[in-house]
């Protein structure tokens, strides 16, 4: 595939130095990547800054460069464009690259701290539901219609969104969801795109080893909004508090749900259970296959933006009875011998609390909470003598061990969290840093109508050690047990 530089350039404000009718051969913003005729983004990261490699790019034989700062030496065969941001540069020079393919879907954006892969996935699975190709971009895995594709970060750099996007357009898919992370949000990973709405979820403390603050953080999280054009719809959660935030600025058509005060899209948990939830959506009762409040504001979210989509009411109150859980959401695994054990992705402190509140209000006493959690190495450390509170608060029994230590000691990272112990706390917290000799403790502990939870890594198949990634599935560690206990 070939562009002319001058159409490619239509997409950005840009000051040019040099020929723009030259044929483009591919859009690179990896320097490794650069082949003859490629157009190189040079952008400014958080680690790298791309302009450090325009002479290197250049050799390999790049034609353009786009950057925020011209070279001090200026080769005459190649075409400079200098804009204000490189990073929204390359979002808006990546759509045009793939002839804009968000504009030939109907992208629904996802975000929050928590329940974004939950919502994307389930909005996914709704408009398969209702007949509907569609694609889904997210932490799991990303979806061209029915074909996987592995996903290596919850949002994909520009280029590569844009390319999914165009194979979904290529594959007959009019529905795309994504999860829209901070990161990407602050990165301008998003810019570019058209959506047709957003979705917004709760604001918790998560990822200030990147912002530094929540107010950061927050900002990260509403410039989504902020970017939202008018007709797309921005559907908040109006019982948190960052909620009515997002919308300050939007041009989107805005709307709300709630489970406790008024809202477009009202809510109420009629009855709990470990394996399902009897909720009342607009008045109209439906049963669904996911347990706890937190999974009733995720279920709230997927029908207003199924309405908000288009779809028809009573048809989205028949599907939604239909969804099943995500990957490592709240994954029930019963045992042989008769409690259960829970796998969840929670890994922070409010999805911890949520995770735990739910077991404990399905529960009501009748059986102890036994729970397994860690903390992510290299990541934000003041969360980590939280989440160790939270889960001594809400547990008959703390089991503390090892997640994903990346390059940080075991040992220095359960030491943080059990800084955050009283005394009393300490009582009914253990550790044990091997995560599968932890697992393997929690089931030998646990009776009959006792609940498990395996908190942290969820979906995850492997345990991220100094820079390798060794196989680890929680849940595959509870069925190896259970297999075990038959016997």
């Amino acid at each position: 595939m070939e562009k002319k530089l001058s159409e490619l350039l239509k997409s950005v404000k840009a000051t040019v130095t040099g020929n723009t009718d030259i044929s483009i051969t591919g859009v690179q913003s990896d320097s490794r990547k650069v082949k003859c005729n490629n157009l190189f983004v040079a952008i400014k990261g958080t680690t790298v800054d791309g302009h450090k490699y325009i002479e290197d790019v250049i050799e390999k034989g790049a034609a353009a460069i786009v950057c925020q700062e011209l070279p001090e030496i200026i080769n005459p065969n190649v075409t400079y464009a200098v804009v204000k941001n490189s990073a929204s540069a390359l979002g808006f020079l990546a759509s045009q690259w793939w002839d804009n393919p968000s504009r030939k879907l109907t992208l629904v954006g996802v975000t929050g701290t928590n329940g974004k892969t939950t919502m994307a996935t389930l909005l996914y699975e709704m408009a398969r539901l209702m007949g509907y190709k569609a694609g889904l971009l997210s932490t799991v895995c990303n979806y061209v219609d029915t074909m996987a594709v592995e996903a290596t970060q919850t949002t994909p750099d520009q280029l590569t969104i844009n390319n999914l996007l165009n194979q979904m357009v290529e594959a007959g898919c009019k529905y795309a969801f994504m999860e829209v992370s901070s990161h990407a949000a602050d990165q301008c990973r998003i810019d570019g795109l058209k959506f047709a709405g957003g979705v917004f979820s709760n604001l918790t403390r998560d990822h200030l080893d990147y912002h530094k603050t929540v107010e950061n953080y927050l900002k990260a999280k509403k410039r989504f909004f902020d970017i939202l054009p008018a007709g797309a719809f921005a559907l908040v959660n109006a019982d948190d508090k960052a909620g009515m935030v997002m919308l300050q600025n939007t041009k989107a058509n805005k709307k709300t749900y709630s489970l406790r005060q008024l809202a477009d899209f009202k809510g109420k948990i009629l009855e709990s259970r470990l394996n399902g939830t009897l909720l009342s959506i607009n008045g109209t009762e439906v049963e669904v296959l996911f347990t706890g409040g937190f999974n009733a504001y995720n279920l709230l979210a997927v029908y207003g933006a199924s309405i908000l989509m288009g779809f028809d009411a009573d048809e989205v109150i028949v599907k939604m009875s239909m969804l099943i859980p995500v990957a490592g959401r709240f994954q029930t695994l019963q045992s042989p011998r008769g409690y259960t054990a829970i796998v969840d992705y929670a890994h922070t402190p409010d999805a911890l609390v949520n995770v735990l509140d739910s077991i404990k209000e399905v529960l009501c006493g009748k059986g102890k909470i036994i729970t397994v959690v860690g903390a992510g190495g290299n990541r934000d450390k003041g969360k980590r003598p939280i989440m160790a509170q939270e889960a001594a608060r809400r547990s008959d029994r703390v089991i503390l061990t090892s997640d994903n230590p990346r390059f940080e000691e075991p040992e220095d990272i359960l030491a943080d969290m059990i800084a955050g112990l009283d005394a009393k706390m300490l009582r009914r917290v253990i550790k044990i840093t091997d995560r599968a000799e932890a697992i393997k403790a929690a089931t030998q502990f646990a009776q009959m109508g006792d609940v498990i939870l395996i908190a942290g890594k969820g979906h995850e198949n492997y345990q991220d050690v100094k820079g390798v990634k060794h196989h680890f599935d929680d849940k595959e560690q509870v069925e190896a047990i259970f297999e075990q206990e038959k016997e």
